[in-house]
């Protein structure tokens, strides 16, 4: 290190020993660290103690660059908290995993303040007191709640800040840039353009739908305690991909890395010339050490999971006075600065939900039922000669539920198969991952609908707090039905009997005994209609979706009413049906302000696997 810059570094140490409070370099100079790569350390970890800088600095001993004078980039965001935060990771985990990652995922909810800028290490603290002074500032007019408007466009969605709270929190970061600058000696520039809250960014367009639905289960209004956070990155890896370890690795040769479990790697795409397949060189950010490493040993991490948090200004209205002199004793509080109590009015911004937030139907198929299988005589092979059920093959139900005519009521009312079930709690489980909010359930009363239903509720954790709504009007095209009458079906005390949390209080559009045999195509298609309109008539106009579980011919007749559409001719209906797969779904979302209904992209994907056929072990033995 040239002489200039250790007179440079001695001068910033008799300075933190001057002050009355003890300093974090005091502690790493008396362990024999030079004063330049303690200040880098203390920069690196965030200034919270000493002995974190000593822990980074051991690790780093044989770092090539741990002498180099690169200072960190820092940067000013607004970030929310409490239950507006659940609700935004939320987001950023069911958007993740429905329509694969974006650029948003790179980094955690924020609203930026400024663009990223550097400080020098021995400067750091001077940032501190910048925020604390920006803060103590702006805090008698900071807005009790930031509106936020939800905007969606080809290629971004997220909240947008507008009005009068927008130009406050512009205000904040200029002042922070202004302090920054007489303080610490920093170039910052402040965000004067429109403040948002990015959801995705760089999505397929293919998407966008989707990802609205996600986006308008956030409600802005929503609790939320903004804080503004100072973080700090490695200006030398911003665009380098950043990997993160999942198991331990023991190097077999010196070129490579050691590997443990957490551990941050840097990589440059542009420079794996000489890696072999399998494997990429990158920078420890544990040690700063460069090597090459077993690609299958890592996973994509996100750009912002190497960041360091240093301090935060939290604009609080309940919190007692703190005061603070220096960044030491804001380390000992996990770096958080609290704003000075302030009595004023709390005001709440009306509206703003509605303006996102819609209804919607999710028509959803039944599972597999057992004579897809197994054929019209699949009762024949489980039935015993005095009448009991038994299962001849692993994909025929563990059991059956007791119907007052006994088991030969199933012949045209077949349960789901073993597979069918399976499908059904696949299906819920799936609902359950993308976060949407089922607030009524109404199904075909076909037995293989009422239980495709109640799986999908028990895995949504909802089969105690909604009760099923059996609506005979949505029950198959009769004439696809064998017989002359229509089929038993079972009774409402019989299927509570079987444990199902059906509602004896629902009124259906038709009531079970109006169904005709054999009925006709407009017949058919005009009580689907009808019974739509009824159960959106029953349901509260709240947000939320109104699942339907029916028959794979509902798909068509129970949305094209919705959307206003004429039914199709039967032949091409017929046509249709015959494709749409077991828990098959159509999504139908009101746009309200446009006063009419939209079928838009499902919340879960599809449901696709291949057949099993038949087996008998006894064609395989030796010589027949």
């Amino acid at each position: 290190m040239a002489a200039g810059e250790t007179q440079l570094y001695a001068k910033v140490s008799n300075k933190h020993k001057g002050r009355s409070t003890p300093s974090l370099l005091d502690p790493l100079l008396g362990m024999g660290f030079p004063a330049h790569t303690a200040l880098k350390a203390l920069a690196a970890t965030g200034r919270k103690t000493a002995e974190e800088a000593s822990d980074w600095l051991r690790c780093h001993r044989n770092d090539p660059s741990l002498d180099d004078p690169i200072p960190q980039e820092y940067a000013l965001f607004l970030c929310p908290t409490g239950p507006l935060l659940e609700k935004l990771e939320e987001f950023w985990r069911d958007s993740k995993r429905q329509c694969a990652k974006n650029r948003a995922h790179e980094v955690f909810p924020h609203i930026t303040l400024c663009d990223f800028f550097t400080c020098e290490d021995h400067r750091v603290e001077c940032l501190y007191e910048a925020l604390k002074k920006a803060g103590d500032r702006i805090l008698g007019s900071f807005p009790p709640t930031v509106p936020l408007v939800l905007y969606s466009s080809i290629s971004y969605l997220g909240f947008f800040v507008s009005d009068s709270p927008a130009d406050v929190i512009r205000e904040f970061a200029m002042m922070f840039a202004t302090e920054a600058s007489v303080l610490a000696d920093c170039t910052v520039k402040p965000c004067t353009k429109q403040l948002h809250l990015t959801l995705a960014h760089k999505f397929y367009p293919h998407h966008q739908r989707t990802l609205e639905q996600l986006a308008r289960a956030i409600h802005p209004s929503l609790s939320c305690q903004w804080t503004a956070a100072l973080y700090s990155r490695d200006m030398r890896f911003v665009h380098y991909q950043t990997l993160r370890a999942l198991f331990q690795y023991k190097p077999q040769n010196v070129d490579e890395l050691t590997l443990s479990p957490g551990d941050y790697i840097f990589v440059d795409p542009t420079q794996q010339e000489e890696a072999s397949k399998g494997w990429v060189i990158g920078i420890s950010q544990r040690t700063g050490c460069r090597g090459f490493l077993p690609e299958n040993y890592t996973e994509q991490a996100s750009e912002s999971d190497t960041w360091v948090k240093h301090r935060t200004y939290t604009f609080s209205l309940a919190m007692d006075l703190i005061s603070r002199k220096d960044g030491e004793a804001s380390g000992r509080r996990n770096g958080e600065l609290h704003a000075s109590q302030m009595p004023r009015g709390i005001s709440s911004i009306q509206a703003l939900q509605a303006t996102i937030a819609r209804r919607s139907v999710l028509v959803v198929r039944h599972g597999e039922r057992v004579d897809q299988i197994f054929g019209k005589s699949w009762l024949q092979q489980c039935s015993t000669p005095d009448g009991k059920y038994y299962r001849p093959d692993l994909n025929f139900p563990y059991s059956l539920p007791r119907r007052s005519n006994g088991i030969k009521d199933f012949e045209n009312d077949p349960p789901l198969s073993s597979c069918g079930i399976f499908q059904s709690r696949m299906a819920g489980e799936a609902l359950l991952d993308s976060g949407i909010r089922v607030t009524s359930v109404f199904t075909s009363p076909a037995l293989r609908c009422v239980q495709t239903a109640k799986h999908i509720l028990e895995e949504l954790k909802l089969e105690k707090k909604i009760k099923i709504r059996v609506e005979p009007g949505i029950f198959e095209w009769t004439k696809w039905e064998s017989g002359k009458t229509t089929p038993t079906l079972m009774t409402l005390d019989e299927l509570k009997e079987a444990d199902f949390n059906v509602s004896t209080d629902y009124r259906p559009a038709f009531p079970l005994a109006s169904l005709l045999p054999a009925e006709s195509y407009d017949e058919y298609v005009d009580r689907c209609a009808v019974s739509v309109q009824h159960i959106i008539s029953t349901c509260p106009r709240d947000v939320g979706v109104i699942l339907i579980v029916s028959h794979g011919s509902a798909l068509d007749s129970c949305t094209r009413p919705l959307l206003g559409l004429p039914p199709r001719d039967s032949g091409d209906f017929a046509q249709l049906v015959r494709k749409i797969p077991s828990l098959g779904m159509c999504f139908c979302e009101e746009n309200k302000e446009e006063g009419k209904w939209e079928l838009v992209n499902p919340p879960v994907k599809t449901l696709t696997h291949g057949s099993n056929s038949a087996f008998n072990w006894r064609n395989w033995l030796v010589g027949r």
